[in-house]
């Protein structure tokens, strides 16, 4: 991916301004960020604190931080398993420069590992071929029963814990136009995105509670998409020689690659102007619920593979972590905030290899804890404390969740008249004791359009179909069921 895909990616420039550049670069030469801030698409000052995060190519195999024969094995342990043949499969698979490559090759070639078959496809040094010699494929089969990692080359922890860093989500500036974008699906006063948007510029835990059914998981997952910033995870890290996978494509949305038509050979070994073994993503938005267990923020050994997992507060390193349905995990409550207790006023977390080794880690993150329980009979006042922001999600008042009916009878192409409004808020509110709720709405229109189509109707508001709906709202309870009162007799048999 090249500089200008990165720029657009992260919102600070146009499709339109890359042209522009490219155009200039035409006439005047220089480097493409030069251009586009020669043509006012960008400052000079964003451009070099976005240049400033992007990973570097390492200069040779001592840049790496990797010990040559670990790279080495590594790339033969992807030839392997991967039956690949030629020097740019080999530079894909272990996401190396061209120049690194080539020197592992050539210990191997050196070693008796590997053998040159000459180039199949052209006279592209690229695509010279080579496959294992015997003694290299019992040495590669014997390396893989030690370690069965076969992916890119990891980062160091010093790495990955200075880009954790530098990708912090107080580097954004969130507005209020931001989230309201974000959240135009959903009907909220403006005062929640006031307070919403100091918490999440803060980057300090924020708590969303009240009643169920008023949108707290719908409102968390929104913010998605208010961060703009292009950050890079590793694929994975080594510490004292043990192998961490952090790269996790069902939580970080990688940024498309732009297609490459050039097949110019230097064009191809260059086509990364950053450390390939780093992938460009949106911030991760990592969301938990019941099932999350204290076993989960440790890591994880492969006791098949000798190498571990990430767990999933690392993978959401400069993004967001949401616990949902907080006080309903298998684990308590208090022994999980007594796990965090200390990351969450630190900022620093601890973790902890199968040899004894520790190791700290940046807690660059933001905690949502997202709960329908009362806070206080959750935690105590201590925790509390330490959870700067605390955000009702209450019930809609009567213009919103008029708004909210009338958004989802649209979007069934029904009609609502003021008429059946308010004869389902009498409903709810004088028949079934209820209180409003963010859910309601499509709840008793899907129920609704569910008992028209079964009876064969167009969707309409049907009384009856109205009080059927309103009627799975809430169980109904019998005379017999509710408690009687205890007469002496009974106290005696009891």
């Amino acid at each position: 991916m090249r500089l200008g895909d990165l720029l657009v990616s992260a919102k600070l420039v146009t499709d339109d301004d890359i042209a522009k550049a490219l155009a200039r670069m035409t006439d005047h030469g220089g480097r493409l960020g030069d251009n586009l801030v020669a043509i006012g698409a960008i400052t000079q000052e964003k451009l070099n604190a976005f240049l400033h995060r992007i990973p570097t190519e390492p200069a040779d195999i001592r840049a790496t931080g990797v010990d040559e024969v670990d790279l080495m094995g590594l790339l033969l342990k992807l030839i392997y398993r991967d039956r690949l043949e030629t020097t740019r499969q080999f530079i894909d698979a272990i996401k190396l420069p061209y120049h690194i490559v080539l020197d592992l090759i050539r210990m191997a070639v050196d070693r008796q590992l590997l053998q040159t078959l000459g180039s199949r496809y052209s006279d592209n040094p690229i695509d010279l071929s080579y496959s294992f010699t015997e003694a290299g494929r019992n040495w590669t089969v014997d390396a893989l029963s030690r370690l069965r990692y076969t992916g890119p080359a990891p980062v160091t922890l010093d790495e990955f814990n200075y880009r954790v860093s530098l990708q912090k989500l107080t580097n954004e500036l969130i507005t209020f136009d931001r989230i309201r974008k974000a959240m135009s699906d959903l009907t909220f006063d403006d005062s929640m995105i006031e307070q919403t948007g100091p918490a999440l510029n803060s980057g300090r835990a924020i708590l969303l509670y009240g009643p169920p059914g008023n949108g707290k998981t719908s409102m968390a997952l929104r913010l998605s998409s208010v961060f703009h910033d292009v950050i890079y995870v590793p694929y994975s890290i080594v510490v004292e020689g043990q192998i961490i996978r952090v790269h996790d494509p069902s939580i970080h949305v990688q940024l498309d690659p732009p297609k490459v038509n050039d097949e110019n050979a230097l064009s191809v070994i260059r086509r990364e102007e950053f450390d390939a073994r780093w992938v460009p993503c949106r911030r991760p938005f990592v969301v938990t619920g019941g099932e999350l267990t204290l076993e989960m923020l440790d890591l994880r050994y492969d006791t098949v593979g000798n190498y571990y997992e990430a767990p999933l507060h690392v993978k959401a390193l400069g993004g967001c972590f949401i616990i949902d349905d907080f006080g309903r995990q298998l684990v308590s409550p208090t022994h999980l905030l007594n796990r965090w207790i200390v990351p969450l006023e630190s900022r620093v977390d601890y973790l902890k290899l199968h040899t004894g080794k520790s190791f700290s880690i940046p807690f660059e993150e933001l905690i949502m804890f997202s709960t329908n329980l009362e806070p206080e009979d959750l935690m105590d006042p201590a925790f509390l404390r330490r959870l700067p922001y605390k955000i009702e999600v209450g019930p809609p008042n009567l213009d919103n969740f008029r708004t909210i009916f009338k958004n989802e009878s649209e979007k069934q192409g029904m009609t609502l008249s003021d008429e059946v409004f308010h004869s389902i808020v009498r409903k709810l509110r004088d028949e079934k004791e209820l209180d409003f709720a963010a859910y309601q709405p499509k709840f008793i229109i899907d129920q609704i359009v569910a008992t028209c189509r079964f009876m064969g109707q167009p969707s309409h508001f049907e009384p009856r179909y109205i009080d059927y709906a309103l009627d799975n709202l809430r169980v109904k309870r019998s005379a017999s069921a509710k408690p009687k009162a205890m007469t002496m007799a009974s106290i005696a048999d009891y």
